[in-house]
């Protein structure tokens, strides 16, 4: 029931303020947006269930026409206050939020910030965000390449708890702190009592350049098997030429072996993507990816060598409108074990391809 309360409270702060707006000052605003990706992917890999792989969360259905993630978002804004309520549905959702109590499974966002300096830009946000951590998101249109990467699939799309957060008055610099309720969690598995901790660091020298540190402390295992996790998400985005862009990002984390243990497990995720535009209608783009999990903290596929994968892809984008976008990616994973299979047998290698149209008003 208290999840319906929040919702509720939260639809109230913004609609009261939309009816009340011939009182409240010019910088007072409410926006409403929708977003929405339909996809197809053929896997030549052929499964004979539509899921495709259990490590991807996002156009993972094969050979069929699906909604990869529908979004329909309300956001207030004003000086002293800001507020977002999302609510969304498909595949991406379906997958997502799996381990989540049935009522919270529709909600990508929903979050109340206050502005706590009278003359600093330093907020205090609560509630269900959008995760700190790395340099895609769900949205497909707002990323370089059409599916997400092996980093973005296995680290947190959302989280949830309290964020402080100061923009320098130069618009340089960004730092938050995180308090949250784990790894892409909204509510704690059970029997988990930990806190986990976050922090986010963003310089920004010009308009062509980005460098970003975020991480990730917590425990997100039950009590009786507490297990302490670090991780740090690094990238950089480059605007090199008006045409050329890159995106170079490396993820590493260490989890405790077992509880109390003051040995580790370590994966890491290095990453280079590149866009090259083409005119104001065609794109083209690229990504090289490695992810090694040889003892499946994150990826556990029960081989020799754990996950220990290659992955390349290649994407044509077109831009049928202003807020239209067609996007075709070929995409395919060489693995150091036969985790994949094919027609009843274990293969190194997978390669699909995927379609999507996305549209946002």
């Amino acid at each position: 029931m208290k999840k319906y309360l929040v919702i509720s409270a939260l639809l109230g702060i913004i609609f009261s303020k939309a009816q009340s707006s011939d009182s409240l000052k010019a910088s007072h605003k409410v926006t409403f947006s929708a977003y929405a990706e339909l996809f197809y992917t053929y896997d030549f890999n052929n499964p004979t269930s539509h899921l495709r792989q259990n490590f991807l969360y996002s156009y993972n259905r094969h050979n069929e026409v699906n909604l990869n993630l529908g979004l329909v978002k309300a956001a207030y804004q004003s000086d002293n206050l800001r507020a977002n309520l999302a609510l969304m549905a498909g595949a991406y959702a379906q997958d997502n939020m799996s381990a989540e109590q049935d009522g919270l499974r529709y909600v990508n966002e929903a979050n109340i910030g206050l502005k706590i300096s009278g003359n600093k830009n330093l907020w205090v946000d609560v509630g269900i965000m959008p995760s700190h951590i790395g340099w895609e998101s769900a949205i497909g249109k707002d990323n370089i390449n059409l599916t997400r990467s092996f980093a973005a699939e296995n680290s947190p799309y959302f989280e949830t708890g309290a964020k402080v957060s100061y923009t320098s008055d130069s618009g340089k610099w960004f730092l938050s702190g995180l308090v949250l309720n784990g790894w892409q969690r909204i509510a704690k598995p059970e029997g988990n009592q930990s806190i986990s901790f976050g922090h986010q660091l963003t310089y920004k020298p010009n308009d062509k350049m980005t460098l970003n540190s975020s991480s990730f402390i917590g425990n997100d295992k039950v009590k009786e098997d507490k297990r302490m996790r670090y991780f740090h998400d690094l990238y950089g985005t480059f605007q090199l030429t008006e045409q050329f862009s890159a995106l170079l990002g490396f993820d590493i984390g260490a989890e405790q072996k077992l509880k109390g243990s003051d040995q580790y497990n370590i994966w890491y995720s290095p990453n280079v993507q590149m866009k090259y535009q083409l005119d104001n209608k065609w794109a083209l783009a690229g990504r090289l990816e490695y992810y090694n999990d040889k003892n499946g903290v994150i990826i556990n596929t029960g081989s020799p060598d754990g996950f220990q994968t290659f992955g390349y892809s290649l994407n044509v984008d077109y831009a049928v409108l202003k807020n239209v976008i067609f996007r075709t990616e070929a995409r395919g994973f060489t693995s150091k074990d036969a985790i994949f299979v094919k027609d009843n047998e274990i293969k190194k290698g997978n390669f699909f391809i995927t379609t999507s149209l996305a549209v946002w008003f």
